[in-house]
């Protein structure tokens, strides 16, 4: 089966910066359930496995979509190193709950070409790490979704947020930096991030999203994850109402996968995540 590939298509949304998106699937002029990957913190579409991932769910028979938020600091010419730091330092989670509202719209939309193969009414939404936090509260928003997954989810946004001195010290000077272990780069928070979210904190509770849910959630994590810890997981599982725990023994935050990722063949840690996934997916709801 010959797969359909579309990369770097420009969505349009709402602050400015287009969503790039990619879209995998074959083309059979059949409609296909939808699955939207979205990508985490100081992460990107083009990042490590996640083209293979794109392609194994095409192959058995889904519409793959994954898209940079628009924010993320990545650039239509640079898609896989932080080259616009002023974007990443404006970014904020209700920018990214946006994007990934604007990726599901484009999908709804009556003049997108792509509607043939689109099942419109089959919506599977996968988040990876701080991914995982922005597709729980969306699918808690947005009845046109009707199947969740997280990989190695946040479970809570505030407790990520310095406080005291180091708090007061971000709020004078403007803004904070972090390095990307990946490239040694200082990549800048401004301080729009926290108020941002302390405006919206009752919206951005996890918790209260996970516990509103009314669709099958699968909540996936590797017990050796040192960015989030399993106990997130944990919490998501007791929180959600309709959830399948997927522990994945001795896995790390991203199930052996990393950048660049030049193999054909998956680590044996993801692929037992993507086949879980698979099968999770393909109970109709």
């Amino acid at each position: 089966m010959e797969l359909i590939k579309k990369n770097n298509i420009q969505i349009t949304g709402k602050h400015d910066k287009p969503i790039l998106t990619d879209l995998v699937y074959s083309e059979n002029n059949k409609p296909k359930p939808i699955v939207i990957f979205c990508h985490g913190y100081k992460g990107f579409k083009d990042w490590g496995a996640w083209d293979l991932m794109a392609e194994e769910f095409a192959e058995k028979g889904n519409f793959f979509l994954k898209f940079n938020f628009s924010h993320n600091g990545t650039t239509p010419e640079n898609l896989t190193e932080f080259l616009d730091i002023e974007a990443f330092g404006d970014n904020n989670y209700i920018k990214e709950l946006d994007d990934l509202q604007s990726v599901i719209d484009w999908l709804f939309l009556s003049n997108n070409k792509y509607h043939k193969d689109l099942n419109t009414s089959d919506i599977t939404v996968i988040g990876h790490s701080r991914g995982g936090g922005i597709s729980i509260i969306k699918a808690a928003e947005e009845k046109r979704i009707t199947r969740l997954v997280t990989f190695s989810s946040v479970s809570d946004f505030a407790s990520r947020f310095p406080s005291g001195d180091v708090l007061k010290k971000w709020e004078k000077k403007g803004v904070n930096y972090i390095v990307n272990t990946r490239t040694k780069q200082q990549l800048p928070h401004h301080f729009q991030f926290y108020t941002n979210f302390k405006e919206n904190k009752e919206r951005l509770t996890i918790s209260r999203a996970a516990k509103a849910l009314k669709i099958p959630h699968l909540v996936v994590h590797g017990s050796k994850d040192t960015s989030v810890p399993l106990s997130d997981s944990g919490k998501l599982f007791d929180w959600s109402p309709d959830s399948e725990l997927l522990l994945v023994e001795g896995a790390d935050h991203v199930y052996a996968v990393s950048h660049p990722w030049e193999s054909n063949e998956l680590p044996s840690d993801f692929r037992y995540v993507l086949d879980a996934t698979l099968k999770f997916i393909a109970k109709r709801v």
